[in-house]
């Protein structure tokens, strides 16, 4: 679920392109949701909302990794182990955060579901809320 909006941050950040606005970015993500769980208009807006904020305060933890890992491939260049175990830690606690933001939306979106809605939702391959494969470093 978040996954596909992170992934496709993920994968533009990646080749170095532009991602998607964050509301376009949960709007794909709504939409996809909306088709197999069929949410209300209410629900969608929520559920708008929730991702929205999502997106946004991952992209902060992107960023942020992004000058970490370009910090680290400069501490290679400069056999810096000291450097590189300090940036490994920090990497490790930006990705933790990216989990948190990620998980706590999965959490609003999941409680504002139908109890069928959520019978649906956690059926689906990814396990559930943050069942396995339901989250990444997204």
């Amino acid at each position: 679920m978040m996954k596909l909006s992170l992934a496709v941050l993920a994968a533009t950040l990646a080749f170095g392109q532009t991602a998607p606005a964050p509301a376009t970015a949960a709007q794909m993500r709504v939409n996809q949701l909306s088709q197999t769980l069929n949410l209300t208009d209410a629900q969608k807006a929520s559920a708008l909302s929730i991702f929205t904020t999502s997106i946004t305060n991952a992209q902060t933890i992107q960023t942020s990794l992004r000058t970490n890992q370009q910090s680290i491939a400069d501490a290679v260049k400069k056999n810096d182990s000291a450097t590189i175990d300090s940036l490994a830690a920090a990497s490790g606690v930006l990705q933790g955060k990216a989990l948190a933001i990620n998980a706590k939306a999965d959490a609003a979106f999941y409680a504002i579901l139908t109890t069928d809605q959520k019978a649906i939702y956690d059926a689906r391959p990814h396990g559930g809320p943050g069942g396995p494969g339901g989250r990444r470093g997204h």
